[in-house]
């Protein structure tokens, strides 16, 4: 069994054992972290999924009134220190943005996420932040992905952000994988929200390494079922090539294994069908 949560609406999304609880879409449950059990939004209800996945944090259960009262409490006072940090910032005329505040009420400390175009000096913003808050306060800069997952949003696709729903980790994104999926080298087509290389491009490279190791390359003469001719092009996710035939100069699209000369693994793979075809005219 298996069940996903929000700590914010439409945020990063986390999967949770439900244990022995069953709650609903909707429910605010609780949900262990290093800091004590807080409250989340259920967006995923508890059900079985195909594969067995251990280590998963178990549900703590639907959350109570007065854990309802202390999370809207936190939040108050996370929004406080978010007008403080930025009255502030503006007073030190310190270059600065900030992105997000984590308040851990059973230590009384505040962690203020910012970015900022290069290092900051902020020691004296701590101490008047501090005297302000009345707490211990912690400053943390971040970069422009970290800030994209902290702050949400939509990216070029029309749905949320990848990094702010189920990405856990970010993986090195390259532009030699734009060039190997066909796409525009143009950073405002394959940029998403953060200003660096789409994460999504991530997602499909391999099929394509895997395509293009065993397909014709362009310019290849090969033979197809429709007569000799030329590639021209790859469709990839339909695993087919665009051949130009010799014959009218047709294009078509084949199969990347029926084009693959001299066609034994065209014939390894189709062969016996279509023979069991020929042999019966019913079929």
């Amino acid at each position: 069994m298996m069940m996903a949560v929000s700590f914010t609406r439409y945020g990063r999304l986390y999967y949770l054992d439900p244990g022995g609880h069953s709650p609903k879409v909707g429910d605010k449950v609780l949900v262990p972290t290093d800091s004590g059990p807080e409250v989340a939004e259920c967006v995923w209800a508890p059900q079985y999924v195909s594969e067995d996945v251990d280590g998963l944090p178990v549900c703590q259960g639907i959350a109570a009134e007065e854990h309802l009262t202390r999370d809207e409490s936190n939040r108050r006072r996370r929004a406080e220190a978010r007008s403080v940090s930025k009255r502030l910032i503006k007073r030190h005329e310190l270059p600065m943005k900030v992105v997000g505040v984590d308040y851990l009420d059973a230590d009384n400390v505040y962690t203020v996420y910012f970015s900022a175009p290069h290092r900051v000096d902020f020691r004296a913003l701590v101490r008047d932040l501090a005297r302000n808050l009345r707490a211990r306060v912690e400053l943390r800069q971040i970069g422009p992905r970290d800030e994209a997952r902290l702050q949400g949003g939509i990216g070029p696709c029309g749905r949320d952000l990848c990094c702010a729903t189920f990405l856990k980790d970010f993986e090195p994104v390259s532009v030699r994988m734009a060039k190997d999926q066909d796409l525009p080298v143009n950073p405002l087509r394959i940029a998403g929200a953060c200003g660096r290389l789409m994460c999504c491009l991530k997602y499909e490279h391999p099929l394509y390494q895997e395509f293009r190791a065993s397909a014709p390359r362009t310019g290849l003469a090969v033979d197809t079922p429709q007569g000799p001719g030329t590639v021209v092009g790859h469709n990839v996710p339909s695993d087919s090539v665009i051949v130009r035939l010799n014959e009218g100069g047709r294009r078509c699209a084949c199969s990347k294994a029926s084009v693959c000369a001299p066609r034994k693994q065209h014939d390894a793979m189709y062969g016996e069908t279509e023979t069991v075809a020929e042999s019966d005219p019913s079929t």
